[in-house]
């Protein structure tokens, strides 16, 4: 891979101490991650620079014996140093498509939103701070609908949440429940979109210190004196309303849209008769290999490569969000 960079050191911290089954394998990761975070949006043959490098990449993404969660691991446990040093983390969740239809001999694929098109989803959690500065991942979830369990939108209250797509949002909560213990001085924040307004997920017991924010789809009812959650909502004063160029304090003015944002903290309570999903119907099947490695790869690259570790290194100490004081 010839000589690394200066600041190969984020590599380092990010995946040397993943469980590879081969010092070797950890070894090209490192390497690998470097080289592409330098070129994050250039396709694979560009980033790698020479042919070399892109077999010894293709070599890699297509080891059956690499587990992606084990890559997974070693940055979470990077992730989690970083998390423990700031007061307020948001934990935002949401699932991209991955479309290969252009690519008809890529086997592992399954169905997307629209029926023609194939390829992989991949629901992703990532740390933020409130100034929008990126701490890595906590978890990410990757794998192919069954196109023979396509159209059973009509049996989906009939069957339990881990038999379908919505499981998503509840594993995203949990990953974040674990952060919350090895950092116990970090209140987080899981964030949503309106997919998110699923009764199972507001129905988790959590303790002090991990809320929900989602933007409600549902009416709902709430253990609050205006009864449902719209209302509830609405009758809060408005403390800080945010433009793109400033911040004002308006304390007396109400500017809420109940419909489209709620915050539950976690003694609200919702009553189960209101119960729904809005997720169709899938089998959630984790894929291992190339397939899965790559969104991995690619959505850890986005996150950490570029101006996001320089933000890292003026806003956390160091090049790796250590402090070397």
């Amino acid at each position: 891979m010839g000589t690394l960079p200066d600041d190969a050191t984020w590599a380092v911290t990010e995946f040397a101490e993943a469980e590879l089954g081969d010092l070797r394998r950890t070894q090209r990761v490192v390497e690998l991650a470097t080289v592409l975070a330098q070129r994050p949006g250039a396709s694979l043959p560009e980033a790698c620079g020479d042919r070399a490098t892109l077999k010894a990449a293709y070599r890699f993404f297509d080891n059956a014996a690499i587990d992606p969660q084990n890559l997974l691991d070693s940055h979470v446990d990077a992730t989690l140093t970083r998390l423990a040093t700031v007061p307020l983390v948001l934990a935002v969740q949401d699932t991209t498509e991955l479309d290969w239809t252009a690519h008809p001999a890529t086997t592992g694929l399954g169905p997307l939103g629209h029926p023609a098109h194939r390829g992989l989803l991949v629901h992703t959690t990532l740390a933020f701070t409130p100034e929008r500065v990126p701490l890595g991942l906590l978890a990410q979830q990757v794998w192919a609908r069954d196109p023979d369990d396509v159209g059973k939108r009509a049996t989906r209250k009939q069957r339990p949440i881990a038999e379908k797509e919505s499981q998503k949002w509840l594993t995203s909560v949990e990953a974040v429940l674990a952060a919350r213990v090895e950092c116990p001085q970090t209140r987080f924040v899981s964030v949503g979109d309106r997919e998110a307004d699923v009764y199972d997920l507001l129905a988790v017991e959590r303790p002090a210190g991990v809320d929900l924010l989602i933007r409600a789809v549902w009416d709902r009812c709430v253990t609050h004196a205006e009864r449902y959650v719209w209302a509830t909502v609405a009758a809060q004063p408005v403390e800080t309303t945010t433009t793109p160029s400033e911040t004002t304090t308006t304390p007396s003015e109400t500017t809420t849209t109940p419909s489209e944002t709620t915050t539950t903290p976690a003694d609200t309570t919702t009553t189960p008769v209101e119960t729904t999903t809005t997720t169709p119907t899938v089998t959630s099947e984790t894929k291992s290999g190339s397939v899965a490695l790559i969104p991995f790869l690619l959505t850890l690259l986005l996150a950490i490569s570029g101006w996001a570790r320089r933000r890292w290194r003026d806003t956390l100490g160091g090049p790796d969000g250590h402090d070397r004081s």
